[in-house]
């Protein structure tokens, strides 16, 4: 990802958890964290367990995303500001005077604290903040159920429209060995007939989701349930695979024989020459644990994880999904 797609991606994250954008510009973006984005990216679980506890007014932060960190360091040093990630930005006006407090009256004047504080956070490809965003992104949004919203001809007409219902299910298939390949199926099946579709995903690109029912529409009955409906599509994935060339599988598997064959000649001349007991044990341990880590790393797999789906409900009279 580039910083163009990290700045998108960012405010997605921010628009769909409802964030106050203070200040955009193409190397940072400033927001004040909505209830919901800042229990999850703040850390703050005792302050908002307090929150709940009172039934306190909840105090969210506000941060500073930092995509291009060169060009945000000359601008916040024209500002006059720190610029290092993790820095509290503050800005103090004129000190003015205390009214009472505890603090004042027993040690006379207090000063005030920082009129602003603004935590920064460098966004960059492989930076921990980046990372936390897609793992909050994922346990969010891993099951959905929308509806796809009328247009406006149909809205006028006012008679009911019937919807045809969709599981998708959204498949990452991982070809392991001492190499690695990943690949993403997007399989829908609709409900009442069985229907199956490939690169499900794409077809909804264009069609506007809503997660409200819209008026006048009605869902049918569904006669696959779901359980059957996700195995079917396992299923499908699985012969699919099965007709993939995997000549790679068994080079893998060649060159994970021939490692073998190298570690098991060094640790067998190694435990010849040893006497001791003791230490020959230690070194049949550590040839024990090398070749568990040749296993792992060489021999051939397909790992398959359903990491997203989604029920959806569909107007069939749209552009098809296929």
């Amino acid at each position: 990802m580039n910083n163009k797609q990290i700045q998108k991606y960012v405010m997605r994250f921010l628009e769909a958890t409802e964030c106050q954008i203070i200040e955009k510009h193409p190397a940072y973006v400033t927001a004040k964290l909505s209830p919901a984005a800042d229990r999850e990216l703040t850390g703050r679980t005792y302050y908002w367990s307090f929150v709940e506890r009172t039934g306190a007014e909840p105090q969210t932060m506000t941060y500073t995303f930092v995509f291009d960190p060169e060009k945000h360091a000359e601008i916040t040093a024209a500002k006059g500001q720190p610029a290092r990630p993790g820095v509290i930005s503050s800005t103090a006006g004129p000190q003015q005077p205390q009214g009472e407090s505890i603090l004042g009256r027993y040690f006379g004047f207090v000063p005030t604290s920082p009129v602003a504080r603004v935590p920064q956070d460098h966004v960059t490809f492989g930076s921990k903040r980046l990372l936390q965003l897609f793992d909050v992104a994922r346990s969010k949004g891993r099951y959905v159920c929308l509806f796809e919203e009328p247009d406006r001809g149909q809205k006028a007409a006012g008679s009911p429209m019937q919807y045809s219902t969709w599981l998708c299910v959204n498949f990452k298939a991982q070809f392991i060995c001492d190499m690695k390949r990943d690949e993403l199926h997007s399989l829908g099946m609709n409900l009442s007939t069985g229907e199956i579709v490939e690169n499900f995903y794409g077809g909804l690109s264009e069609r506007k989701l809503t997660p409200k029912l819209p008026a006048h529409v009605l869902t049918p009955k569904r006669t696959v349930t779901l359980q059957k409906a996700a195995g079917q599509l396992e299923q499908l994935l699985e012969r699919k695979i099965k007709q993939y060339d995997h000549s790679w599988a068994e080079e893998a598997q060649e060159r994970l024989q021939e490692e073998l064959l190298r570690i098991e000649g060094y640790y067998t001349d190694l435990l010849k020459g040893m006497e001791e007991e003791e230490k020959k044990n230690e070194i049949q341990a550590q040839f024990d644990n090398r070749k568990s880590e040749i296993e792992w790393q060489y021999r051939p797999r397909v790992e398959v994880d359903a990491v997203s789906c989604g029920i959806f409900h569909l107007d069939p009279l749209q552009a098809a999904l296929k």
